[in-house]
């Protein structure tokens, strides 16, 4: 008899609302809580719930409440509940430093919406999206490992970073971009007082910057205070970037303009794309040794050497209890990933599809 596994979310907003939707749809039975009633009576309605509170017997308990909050709830969650635990924030590093527990590892799904709370969640939302995970020395194996099937059950690509790596990137990518976006679109607010006709006249490239400064401006400032120094040294990047460019057009320098233009038109095309063909994929075999931290090492290793994973898997090892890590990545990268793997004291086995 197969048992129904079983999940919590805290928190019903966008992303608790979205894993909850997209837990149902692939079987599991969900039970939720929110500190706003009218959100979790929403929940139950649209389907993202079972039922309502926190169950103590369950495979996995999701903390998806704003990010300074978090560490409090995962110590809770450790207290009143049985399995593993993950959270949802997009910083890592305070969180890491307050939970020192094996049952628990840091998440963060980067995907969202333009809608806000549980009118944008969506089932499909982690499907192809990368989601980071944070383990710390004390994560073990099994809970990274767990954490790691679920998510990509979810559709999520997983991708494993240091947590103070993640906030360091993360700052660039997501919380500079997003500060930027709201600068850009102050500007022009606030000439469109002068120029009726402005906003009227924004065409596509300006809408692209600035789209994400729809997104709701409350989760920003527990953002900017967990996440301060690394937003700062993004900032100051950008500044610094936007005064050389200044100066470029000021002196109408026009061998350096289009040398950046197409070193940055370059630096977009090469952003990383999923590999989709099985004859460019490689299957990686990795006996994963005793001790602790081990599995999350590989998944970080392969971050660190810009490995894409397209899919993994944990099988069961004819050496005894120990598991196998099975990855699959782009075979052009899987010489570089064997020998990383076999510098850090791991046995990999390599075999492309083709």
């Amino acid at each position: 008899m197969i048992t129904q596994r079983r999940a919590n979310i805290v928190g019903l907003g966008l992303i608790g609302g979205s894993i909850g939707l997209a837990l149902r749809e692939r079987g599991w039975h969900v039970s939720g809580e929110d500190h706003d009633q009218a959100r979790v009576d929403r929940a139950l309605t649209i389907g993202v719930l079972d039922e309502q509170g926190l169950s103590e017997v369950v495979d996995i308990t999701f903390i998806a409440t704003p990010v300074l909050t978090v560490a409090d709830q995962v110590k809770r969650a450790l207290a009143e509940t049985t399995g593993i635990i993950t959270d949802v924030g997009s910083v890592k590093g305070g969180i890491a430093a307050s939970i020192e527990d094996p049952r628990f590892v840091g998440g963060h799904p980067m995907a969202g919406s333009e809608l806000e709370g549980l009118d944008g969640a969506d089932a499909t939302m982690f499907l192809g999206a990368v989601w980071v995970l944070t383990p710390t020395p004390t994560t073990a194996d099994a809970t990274f490992a767990s954490v790691a099937s679920i998510v990509a059950e979810l559709g999520a690509e997983v991708v494993a970073l240091d947590p103070r790596r993640h906030d360091q990137v993360v700052a660039v990518v997501s919380h500079v971009p997003h500060l930027a976006a709201a600068t850009l679109m102050g500007l022009a607010s606030e000439r469109a007082e002068e120029h009726a006709a402005l906003l009227r006249l924004a065409a596509g490239g300006f809408r692209d910057m600035t789209r994400i400064a729809s997104g709701h401006p409350g989760i920003w400032l527990d953002i900017c205070t967990e996440n301060r120094e690394a937003i700062l040294d993004g900032l100051d990047g950008l500044i610094d970037g936007l005064q050389r460019m200044r100066d470029i057009v000021r002196d109408d320098d026009r061998a350096a303009l289009l040398d950046r233009l197409r070193r940055a038109r370059e630096a977009r095309a090469n952003l990383p794309m999923r590999v989709v063909q099985p004859s460019e994929l490689a299957e990686v075999r990795i006996p994963i040794p005793d001790r602790t931290g081990a599995a999350a090492e590989v998944f970080t290793l392969a971050a660190e050497l810009d490995v894409n994973v397209s899919s993994f898997e944990v099988v069961h090892s004819l050496e005894g209890n120990r598991g196998v890590l099975v990855f699959l990545v782009d075979a052009s990268s899987a010489d570089l990933f064997r020998g990383g793997l076999l510098a850090r004291g791991f046995r990999p086995a390599v075999q492309r599809l083709d």
